[in-house]
């Protein structure tokens, strides 16, 4: 098991470096800062009470359902970082670009990655053509973290888990009652 751990503990560390060293490019530098705040406690929040108070029905019913599953998502983020305590990339490894002003808590795992998918999933449960758009945009939320040095890849896989899993249980529970 130790051996396990220390491969996959390697890789992450070989797939972190990979990029947020050797995918820089100018075109990264000015769009990735700016996908990241897709997966921002305000963009998030926001946008879903917009939606909520500019629709109707269904698409309403599935913004309640998003915030539901955001509100779990960020809940569950929120313990398993006060319990595992990761320490941020640029404040273990050398050489990280930090493209992004240093964040107090812990890295693990990615709140932005978690918020991000909690709505892109419940979005995309409910419409195909919503999840072509989605999904790709939750998933350069995670990659813009691992860019700009705040995360590892585990922190924003982990997140991606929770984020799925959360509006998983949401649309489940919201198709059993209301459907």
């Amino acid at each position: 098991m130790n051996r396990f751990i220390t491969w996959a503990v390697t890789q992450d560390i070989r797939i972190f470096l990979l990029i947020n060293q050797q995918l820089r490019c100018k075109a990264f530098d000015i769009i990735l800062p700016k996908i990241t705040h897709l997966g921002s406690a305000l963009v998030t929040t926001t946008s879903l009470l917009m939606i909520i108070a500019l629709t109707k029905d269904e698409i309403r019913l599935w913004s309640i359902e998003a915030i539901l599953s955001l509100a779990l998502s960020h809940l569950l983020v929120r313990i398993i970082k006060k319990y595992y305590r990761r320490i941020r990339p640029y404040n273990k490894l050398e050489f990280v670009n930090l493209s992004s002003k240093p964040l107090k808590d812990f890295s693990f795992p990615s709140g932005h990655t978690t918020a991000a998918f909690s709505i892109a999933v419940v979005f995309s449960l409910h419409s195909i053509i919503l999840a072509l758009l989605l999904i790709p945009l939750a998933l350069l939320v995670g990659i813009s973290r691992i860019y700009l040095g705040l995360h590892y890849p585990t922190d924003c896989i982990i997140g991606a888990i929770l984020g799925m899993a959360s509006s998983m249980l949401i649309v489940s529970i919201s198709m059993y009652f209301f459907l």
